[in-house]
């Protein structure tokens, strides 16, 4: 089986768990024998070789290259866009182009695909710009290869899906990470909500990354249940090594790890850690992310007077991640909604007793996790205090949580999504509605 997945970012280069999840599940699936034809907008080159080797394409307008790999990454064919979004294109330009591609190719290869594209990679302001012409790509990288069905990740590269499909006939699997509902509460971006009831309505299948995220699916974007499956996401395991490096100071340390948005709830962490420090003067709290409400977070620790108690680290990702969960004793998620949540996980794999909000996906699979409101700043207060101070707390924890996250394998959910593939290979595509 070959499957032509389109993501929009892959490790080194994410900003937060769509990167870690596809690459995650394409390692499982590859376990699997699935063979993945990976599109991601650009290729930085400084991609882990060690068992993936990524060439730049120069100013090549498309570059295809096959690399071979150790084990399960011989399975895996990389693929990098190149394209300059030529000056910016309004969706309408969009739609003309592309019902122009169902006509003619010829025309459209020596019109618009012989200019030279170069894409950010990015999530900068002209990014619906770069995603219409990302799927403009995708028409041609589906004519180039034999697959069997389409993966499509996140909104960004549902455009891109839609149009593999139409040219190919080739079934589409969409993989929902998050909604705009959960990114903007109410406040929804309606050209970014489009572009996802679309890719849902144009998919064969589903893929949701919990039960919170597919009733989403369902009952705000009317999409028919029977299509739409969850798979939970998972974790990866991580060299003990890295696991045991060592905090250089006395205190206890807090940490918040995550986009520093109104998703996140960044703000309930703030106002929590203040509690405790009225209890607890033997702690220190770290907010690791960037975002919007960055500023926002520096200005009210600093009216709280934190700011010799609260610290924040920037964007980590890596090792990085892993070595700021092995200095810390809690871990604290308090997501206001949150599709899956893959920070918990790698945390719990680092033996850290973690707090999260019932607001989340991944409270649906742990049981030896903490679960709050995400409003409640009391009960994330009390919450931590406890495991800093009751030693039998964080021990339970820390021994169960471990051995809870050491069953949720990648390998597994791959295998369910493989079933999803073979559902719907063969399967008369349904018709896409406009």
């Amino acid at each position: 089986m070959k499957v032509l997945m389109f993501g929009w970012e892959f490790p080194p280069h994410i900003t937060g768990g769509l990167g870690t999840a596809c690459y995650g599940l394409t390692k499982g699936l590859a376990k699997h024998d699935v063979e993945i034809i990976f599109v991601v907008p650009k290729v930085f080159g400084d991609e882990d070789k060690s068992f993936l080797d990524i060439k730049a394409a120069g100013d090549f307008e498309l570059h295809e290259r096959t690399i071979d790999h150790e084990e399960f990454w011989k399975k895996l064919t990389y693929l990098e866009v190149g394209a300059n979004l030529v000056p910016y294109m309004d969706p309408d330009e969009f739609r003309n182009i592309f019902s122009k591609i169902i006509k003619d190719r010829d025309e459209f290869n020596e019109a618009v695909f012989s200019r030279f594209f170069h894409f950010s990679g990015k999530y900068g302001p002209n990014l619906l710009e770069e995603v219409a012409r990302y799927a403009i790509i995708a028409s041609i990288i589906s004519t180039q290869h034999e697959f069997d069905v389409i993966h499509a990740h996140d909104w960004l590269t549902y455009p891109a899906g839609i149009a593999a499909k139409e040219v190919t006939g080739k079934p589409l699997v969409i993989h929902v990470h998050a909604t705009e509902f959960d990114r903007s509460g109410e406040n929804v971006n309606s050209n970014v909500y489009e572009i996802e009831r679309k890719g849902m309505i144009a998919a064969d299948r589903v893929i949701t990354v919990s039960n919170l995220t597919r009733n989403i699916v369902i009952e705000r974007y009317g999409i028919d249940p029977d299509k739409v499956f969850t798979v939970h996401n998972a974790v990866d395991p991580v060299k003990e090594s890295i696991i045991e490096f060592k905090k250089g100071i006395r205190e206890k340390i807090v940490t918040f790890l995550g986009r520093i948005t109104f998703q996140k709830g960044p703000d309930y962490f703030v106002e929590a850690a203040y509690k405790v420090l009225q209890k607890d003067k033997n702690v220190r709290f770290v907010m690791a992310g960037s975002g919007d409400m960055t500023n926002r977070m520096i200005r009210r620790v600093a009216e709280l007077k934190m700011g010799t108690k609260f610290h924040f680290a920037g964007f980590l990702k890596g090792d990085d991640v892993v070595r700021m969960f092995s200095m810390s004793d809690v871990y604290v998620m308090p997501s206001v909604s949150e599709p899956f949540g893959i920070s918990p996980l790698e945390a719990m794999r680092s033996n850290v007793p973690v707090i999260i909000s019932k607001q989340s996906g991944v409270s649906e699979i742990l049981k030896h996790a903490i679960k709050v409101d995400f409003w409640d700043v009391d009960a994330i207060a009390n919450s931590i205090y406890g495991l800093l101070n009751y030693e039998g707390l964080p021990k339970m924890f820390r021994r169960y949580g471990r051995e809870e996250v050491d069953n949720l394998k990648w390998e597994n959910a791959a295998f369910k999504v493989k079933e999803l593939y073979e559902g719907v290979i063969g399967h008369q595509p349904s018709v896409i509605s406009q």
